[in-house]
């Protein structure tokens, strides 16, 4: 298989697919302004054949914010397309499309991944769509677009999640989560007076959640939501670790980008040394394949924020660079098979 990767600063969607023929699954990342127009006219220059697309920026070895990118997967994939509506109050009402969409490209563990745009609710849409992928054994990796919109097949939707199920007909396929925190001290929490969907956080250890955060790190709320760059919440699964980012001070709480539930046990994290880090997942893939097709990655904003703060956001898409083909889209949330997380890189290698 083969991967192009087209882009254009300017927002030029012709400037960005000049090259690509004959492809057998698109992703489109666009900005807001120029969304719907993207989608019409792509689906209009390569009708008929699967893709999806989000509001979001996307990068290769330089990273477009405000333009458009296209990236696509040619010569030996065999791939569907589709979306789950309603994932605000009921994705599985829609769960027979993936299902048949599976069984239409076939594959396994060993050859096949899918590849998510999501507008909100992502944990619920993560089971949801993990209880068909599981059966399989297949792998997911996506993130969540802007503005509440998707789109699957030339058509736009809200409060959706779009997928592609991407089968590699010439080679293997592997999924990676890369966490560049670990855990300060030894901390540790019970989350309760939560709203699960407002993603607040009100106690830890019953005390005021925005409380224990300022006096463990001695920060203002002013310095929270900044702060949480280096030192973001963790949430215990099994031998993993979710990471939760904080978006806000609300009052004596903390709302976060992550949905917490009471009786979560939380930890709190500390930033690693992301730089050592990033050349261990890049050592493991060239170890797992020394032959690579293709890597697309979804990479956190804050992430982004952090690495542009700490002048290595350019070094880090050269040295990705290194590994072949690299491309992805910067999202407000990773999906990781059927977890959802913060502030991580999740990405998907073909052989």
């Amino acid at each position: 298989m083969k991967q192009f990767v087209g882009m254009s600063q300017r927002g030029n969607l012709e400037e960005a697919v000049q090259g690509l023929s004959r492809p057998q699954f698109i992703m489109l990342l666009s900005n807001e302004a120029q969304f719907e127009a993207h989608v019409k006219a792509l689906e209009k220059r390569f009708p008929g054949v699967p893709s999806i697309g989000c509001m979001g920026m996307c990068y290769q070895t330089g990273i477009v914010e405000h333009g458009v990118g296209v990236i696509a997967f040619l010569d030996g994939i065999n791939a569907a397309a589709n979306v789950l509506e309603n994932v605000s109050t009921m994705p599985v009402k829609y769960i027979r499309r993936l299902e048949q969409d599976v069984q239409r490209v076939g594959g396994s563990s060993r050859d096949t991944v899918c590849i998510d745009f999501c507008t909100g609710n992502d944990a619920c849409v993560l089971t949801t769509m993990y209880t068909t992928l599981r059966q399989r054994g297949i792998p997911l990796v996506g993130g969540t677009g802007g503005e509440g919109k998707v789109s699957a097949n030339g058509r736009i939707y809200q409060d959706a999640v779009a997928y592609g199920i991407v089968r590699n007909q010439s080679g293997r396929v592997k999924t990676y989560k890369e966490n560049i925190y670990h855990q300060l001290g030894d901390y540790r929490f019970i989350a309760s007076n939560t709203d699960r969907a407002k993603y607040i956080l009100g106690s830890l250890n019953g005390q005021s959640a925005k409380q224990v955060y300022k006096s463990i790190l001695h920060v203002t709320d002013e310095e929270i939501l900044t702060r949480t760059f280096q030192n973001p919440f963790g949430k215990v699964n099994g031998d993993d670790t979710c990471i939760i980012s904080i978006k806000e001070v609300n009052g004596n709480s903390l709302a976060c980008f992550r949905q917490v539930n009471d009786s979560d046990v939380l930890i709190l994290l500390e930033l690693g040394d992301y730089k050592a880090i990033t050349k261990e997942t890049i050592q493991q893939i060239c170890q797992d394949f020394p032959r690579r097709s293709a890597i697309f990655s979804v990479n956190c904003l804050f992430r982004y924020k952090l690495f542009s703060e700490q002048g290595y956001m350019q070094a880090y898409l050269q040295e990705m660079a290194a590994l072949g083909c690299h491309a992805g889209f910067v999202g407000y949330g990773e999906h990781y098979n059927n977890r959802f997380v913060n502030q991580s890189m999740t990405c998907v290698v073909f052989e």
